[in-house]
């Protein structure tokens, strides 16, 4: 029989007045725990949008390291022309992260075609994603503020260059919530054991209880460690240590009102139980056909990797989690300052089959039509050289894409110069995407706020807008 923790007196007028006041500090952890238990993160039940969505939930694919947009969806007739010039003086001054602007103008090698009726332009190193243009929209006009990895991911996950703010998935885990109590809201994959620019900040919660925060599963044969009980530990047994744990733990809470993290773990303990009896059935890719598998390329080296990654995040949203997150290239792998067309073969290579077997998994399921995919990395590419056969950092243009959840595919949206540098038309700042992301999942961006040091906060820093065009062509 476990004996109730002691919990000590206050030593101070701070923590007699958050442990006491006529009460109230101890109400207040009771419903931060009450929420926790039921929250979000915790797989708790949904929480009503603001208007109606179009999409229930997303599947980000993100691209580290910057993926070249000028050889992949936006062809520069006029960049092969000039190549191995200088950029035109009408361009002005440029900022590069390597500083090397007014290195020669570098010929992209790649074979264009149009594809799906919409005559959507995708080069020869994207095959397979090519034949789902149709159910894609492609914003070549994405532009962003930073120039190095860490500002770039950092703000294409916060909408800050600053490290410190929440994440997207957790603002969307903080306004929805899951549909599955038994599974996280906020899931994130990697393809390899790099460490990700930044690390777990980019699926962190930021000023956020941390309870709203990404559950990271790991690529290969075990995807959730720990999970299962130990040898001869019963249900039963589990169940009341984890009782007397919490027991602990909200005794210590009690001194501590502020330490959220404390709120977060004593959640993932009790979601840890329950994930025990629906985890491991979610990702379990035994379960899926031959036919399925080979559709992800789980059949070829190259792409097995990631085709995992992504044949688990459709099993995770069918069963209702909210947000998946997956990083191809964890490591800034994409990031070719030289030897582009070798980095490039072979990250496509691997990405390219996996990404279109989702699409069109999802498609023949039903799911797309309330599944956001989206595309991308944290820029893009430079169309001058650096090192003689790389490009450098782009933000001032670069493409994504998004497909399902309300999006109108087979057409293209914005446009950047005629080299690719910058985005001119239809210009979609990181501000922009992530307010549409929020908007296709019922959340109005002004709306979704959380009291921070006296003041509202809001996903997109009180900027960015709706891209009707992505919903209406």
């Amino acid at each position: 029989m476990f004996s109730t923790p002691h919990i000590e007196t206050p030593r101070t007028r701070r923590e007699f007045l958050e442990r006491s006041g006529l009460g109230f500090g101890s109400v207040a952890l009771a419903s931060l725990l009450a929420q926790a238990e039921s929250s979000s993160a915790a797989g708790g039940s949904a929480s009503v949008p603001h208007h109606k969505p179009t999409a229930k939930n997303i599947i980000f694919l993100f691209m580290e390291g910057g993926p070249s947009h000028i050889d992949l969806f936006d062809p520069k007739p006029l960049l092969n022309k000039l190549a191995g010039q200088t950029l035109p003086d009408s361009f002005g001054e440029i900022l590069t992260a390597a500083g090397e602007s007014r290195s020669p103008l570098l010929i992209s090698k790649r074979k264009w075609k149009q594809h799906g009726e919409a005559g959507t332009w995708v080069s020869d190193w994207l095959p397979e994603i090519a034949n789902c243009v149709d159910d894609i929209a492609v914003i070549r006009s994405c532009w962003a503020d930073g120039l190095n990895h860490s500002s770039s991911v950092c703000q294409m996950n916060t909408c800050s260059l600053i490290g410190g703010r929440p994440s997207l998935g957790s603002w969307v885990t903080y306004g929805l919530g899951s549909e599955n109590r038994n599974l996280p809201s906020f899931v994130v994959m990697q393809d390899n054991r790099s460490s990700v620019v930044n690390g777990p900040r980019n699926w962190g919660t930021g000023f956020m209880p941390a309870v709203y925060q990404g559950i990271r599963l790991q690529e290969g044969k075990q995807p959730i460690p720990n999970l299962n009980n130990p040898e001869g530990v019963t249900d039963a047994r589990q169940r009341e240590k984890l009782s007397y744990l919490k027991s602990l733990n909200q005794g210590y809470a009690r001194q501590h009102a502020r330490q959220t993290e404390l709120d977060a773990r004593i959640a993932s303990y009790e979601l840890a139980f329950r994930m025990q009896a629906e985890a491991p059935e979610a990702v379990d890719l035994g379960q899926e056909t031959a036919a399925t598998r080979k559709l992800y390329g789980m059949d070829q080296q190259e792409t097995s990797s990631f085709g995992r990654l992504c044949l688990m995040s459709r099993r995770l949203v069918e069963r209702g989690v909210r947000f998946v997150q997956l990083y191809h290239g964890a490591g800034s792998k994409w990031d070719a300052h030289s030897g582009i067309e070798k980095n490039h073969t072979q990250h496509c290579k691997a990405m390219d089959l996996p990404v279109a077997g989702l699409i069109q998994d999802l498609k023949q399921r039903g799911l797309l039509d309330e599944t956001l995919v989206v595309w991308g990395g944290e820029f893009g590419r430079t169309p001058m050289s650096e090192k003689g056969d790389g490009r450098d950092h782009n933000p001032t243009g670069f493409t994504m894409w998004m497909a399902g959840g309300g999006v109108k595919g087979g057409q293209t949206i914005g446009a950047t110069d005629e080299l690719g540098l910058r985005a001119i038309e239809d210009r979609m700042h990181v501000h922009d995407l992530h307010a549409t992301i929020l908007h296709l999942l019922g959340l109005d961006r002004m709306k979704l706020t959380y009291e921070y040091n006296g003041r509202p906060e809001r996903p997109t820093v009180n900027e960015g807008e709706f891209q009707t065009k992505l919903v209406t062509g």
